[in-house]
């Protein structure tokens, strides 16, 4: 069986994709085909429906985040692998594997759903959390001596730059590398390697696609990925490259919580901390990028809560109940209501009418507590003087033990210039796939990619 690595370049689409040249050659020694976007197009939902060739139905994975009915708690990046409700490719594979008397192994590099997954090698970006607040930043390894030979070789994985205002090249960087000291094993490479590398995934939102350094930014992803790709050749692996979504232009935050409070749907809790959302009001939406997941618990408020969402300026469309089947989001984990926005547009969660009584986590980098997701988190608050060095020197008071908030980050939603999570009608804008060997007649969903990875792992 020959080794195959599936590399995930979020962002990169057939438009950008000759100004990466190593990728662009991979491509032309081989087939490219655009990727069909399942929805919501972003990271988890896509990656799962890849892993599993599900549609989100199916898998479970409705976004990046979602609301659990049952503990009425909105969570956000969970890793466990025991949310994805249908089998990922390499239980499959290993599975077909061991029939037919072969080895086979699997490293999960940076994917989500790594904890718990059923795979030989994993890293997954993952800090240490104190009892008294504090934070340590580290990698989650399996096997547990990764994580200290892969420190030791490459340097401590650059957090900062994996995500908010300072996200950028190093944490791609740090990855690409880490994938070729992983493929490098004195046991020979894994049957099958996943690396995620995500930096297009960060000045695309800050600066919007149009506003974006594109030879640049192609560039550093190149050059990020050339220690695997020469490390690749050099064990007689194949790369293969796929996608999660392709990013657009945005000018109109959608602020749907709040037009669901002004609409007396939505309730508050006011306190010492600033208000906190209260998941057991009649309504509430949890923001996924261009889409939002609307939980109406009092069956009543149901008719008046999709009138008032139907009517915001930005929103496309509204599915309800079973018309969810539509776009494949018919699924427990789902919201009664499933709002799409248009191409210009996307979905801001904040919910408070006045900043000044805005959450204190809402100002900070904090993407497990906020009920929805923030592309805020990646910029330093115009407003403040001196930000980044404001943000040292309240870095710099956590390590000797003083309690501070990094609330750096602005509420501003009209800064985000760029957002994902619907489908691009030219084939050219959409999330590019890159393979070897027989090339797929047609052009290719993401629920088509597992069957692709498990015809190359025959």
């Amino acid at each position: 069986m020959q080794p195959l690595v599936v590399l995930n370049t979020v962002g990169l689409t057939a438009r950008r994709l000759p100004l990466a040249p190593r990728l662009h050659a991979l491509a032309q020694r081989g087939w490219q085909r655009p990727l069909r976007e399942v929805l919501p197009a972003v990271t988890c939902t896509a990656q799962a429906s890849m892993l599993t060739g599900k549609w989100p139905s199916e898998h479970g994975i409705v976004g990046n985040g979602w609301l659990y009915r049952d503990t009425m708690e909105v969570r956000f990046w969970q890793q466990s692998n025991r949310l994805l409700q249908a089998e990922p490719a390499y239980v499959t594979a290993r599975r077909a594997a061991v029939e037919r008397g072969q080895r086979f192994r699997c490293a999960k590099l940076c994917w989500w759903f790594n904890q718990g997954a059923a795979v030989d090698i994993s890293v997954t970006p993952k800090p240490h959390y104190g009892a008294d607040g504090s934070k340590a930043f580290d990698i989650l390894t399996m096997p547990d001596d990764l994580a200290r030979r892969l420190t030791a070789e490459l340097g401590a994985f650059p957090f900062a730059s994996f995500w908010g205002p300072m996200a950028g090249l190093p944490c791609s960087a740090w990855i690409g590398r880490a994938a070729g000291a992983v493929l490098r094993d004195p046991q020979g490479p894994p049957e099958l390697t996943l690396v995620y590398v995500p930096h297009l995934d960060y000045e695309t939102q800050r600066l919007g696609p149009d506003g974006c350094d594109w030879p640049k930014l192609a560039g550093e992803l190149d050059s990020a990925c050339a220690p695997l790709l020469d490390a690749a050749a050099q064990v007689g692996a194949r790369v293969w490259v796929v996608n999660e979504c392709a990013h657009v232009q945005v000018d109109q935050p959608i602020l749907i919580n709040r037009a669901l409070r002004h609409a007396g749907l939505l309730t508050a809790r006011r306190g010492p901390f600033g208000e906190q959302l209260d998941t057991y009001g009649p309504a509430l939406a949890v923001c996924d990028h261009q889409l939002a997941h609307v939980y109406v618990n009092h069956e009543q408020a149901l008719p008046r809560a999709r009138e008032v969402v139907e009517a915001l300026p930005g929103v496309e469309r509204v599915y309800a109940g079973a018309g969810r089947a539509e776009i494949a989001l018919e699924h427990p984990r789902a919201g009664d209501l499933v709002a799409l926005a248009k191409p210009n547009a996307w979905f801001a969660y904040p919910f408070w009418l006045d900043d000044a009584a805005a959450p204190d986590y809402a100002r900070t980098v904090d993407i497990h507590r906020k009920p929805g997701y923030d592309p805020c988190e990646l910029f330093f608050d115009p407003k403040l003087l001196w930000p980044k060095g404001r943000f040292i020197a309240k870095l710099l008071a956590k390590k000797i033990g003083l309690r501070t908030l990094l609330d750096v980050a602005p509420l501003d939603a009209r800064l985000v210039k760029g957002s994902h999570g619907l489908r691009q009608a030219d084939p050219q804008d959409r999330p590019v796939m890159i393979g070897d060997g027989p090339a797929p007649a047609e052009d290719v969903d993401q629920t088509m990619v597992q069957r692709l990875m498990l015809e190359a792992l025959e």
